[in-house]
């Protein structure tokens, strides 16, 4: 027998037994807390069953249970049950290298496989069924505003008056979308809200064009501004689209660069017409 195998299952075992009852405590919906209660005593069961094999206590990954809560509590059960999932995959095929070791292992396979099943019936929160306004909201934000961004850079070189003009774009843009999102949602056959569609579209767009427009208040160089506000673009692709991915099931990889080469292409070229318009006018600011 593997023992150091058998000791990491078991490791991990009582690690999601506590996930499970920690988030079954937060869970408001009393079916899903049940069912979250319900697994996280198998997983104990589990634990217990390694422990009469290896004959030894194990503690629990205590920084790993106190990262999946609070990742559940902030961005949604959904995205904290699909990232735990995502590591089952790897914990199964584990078990099965040492499903000889007893007869016990191939009926914790079976539980796990169940727990897939019932953790899937789990991923109905509301907030998944907008994630397409909140990514309309975040596309156009970033893909908009990053190359009006570079284009006023080029043609204003004023940080103070490039952010001003940045934020009234933005807020005008973003009133834009969120109406467009409400009459499109109206006309679409789908169980979405179109006030609740609009509003996540909204709020993306604004939050985002806040963010990207911030380092042109801080500092006086317009071109560390643009550098500034470039790498918050990227960020705000990478989390997002990590996070939809995740949630999902997404690749991750090519929808980042597509957004990422899409976002930059724009703010160079718009770079270069900010060029071309300050040349033109013989702006002087």
């Amino acid at each position: 027998m593997d023992k150091s195998a058998v000791l990491n299952m078991q490791k991990n075992e009582i690690t999601e037994h506590l996930i499970y009852k920690k988030l079954s405590g937060i869970v408001k919906i009393k079916e899903q807390s049940e069912i979250l209660d319900r697994i996280s005593e198998d997983e104990l069961r589990h634990y217990n069953e390694f422990k009469a094999l290896t004959g030894e206590d194990v503690s629990p990954d205590n920084g790993k249970v106190f990262l999946y809560v609070l990742i559940s509590r902030f961005l949604g059960l959904n995205f904290g049950l699909k990232l735990l999932e995502s590591g089952e995959a790897s914990a199964q095929q584990a078990y099965e290298k040492i499903k000889e070791v007893s007869p016990k292992v191939s009926a914790i396979i079976d539980d796990e496989e169940r727990h897939e099943k019932e953790l899937i019936s789990l991923l109905n929160e509301e907030s998944l069924k907008y994630v397409s306004s909140v990514v309309l909201g975040l596309n156009d934000a970033l893909v908009e505003l990053t190359g009006a961004l570079a284009g006023f850079t080029l043609a204003l070189r004023n940080s103070r008056i490039i952010g001003m003009v940045g934020l009234i774009t933005g807020l005008a843009a973003s009133m834009s979308m969120a109406s467009s999102e409400y009459l499109s949602t109206k006309h679409e056959k789908t169980d979405k809200d179109p006030v609740k569609a609009s509003i996540y579209t909204g709020i993306a767009y604004v939050g985002t064009v806040l963010f990207l427009i911030f380092p042109y208040f801080l500092f006086k160089n317009v071109f560390l501004c643009l550098a500034l506000t470039i790498c918050n673009a990227l960020l705000v692709m990478l989390v997002f689209t990590f996070y939809s991915a995740v949630a999902k099931d997404l690749p991750f990889k090519k929808r980042f660069f597509e957004m990422a080469g899409l976002s930059l292409t724009i703010a160079a070229i718009s770079f270069f017409i900010g060029l071309a318009v300050r040349n033109i006018f013989g702006i002087e600011i």
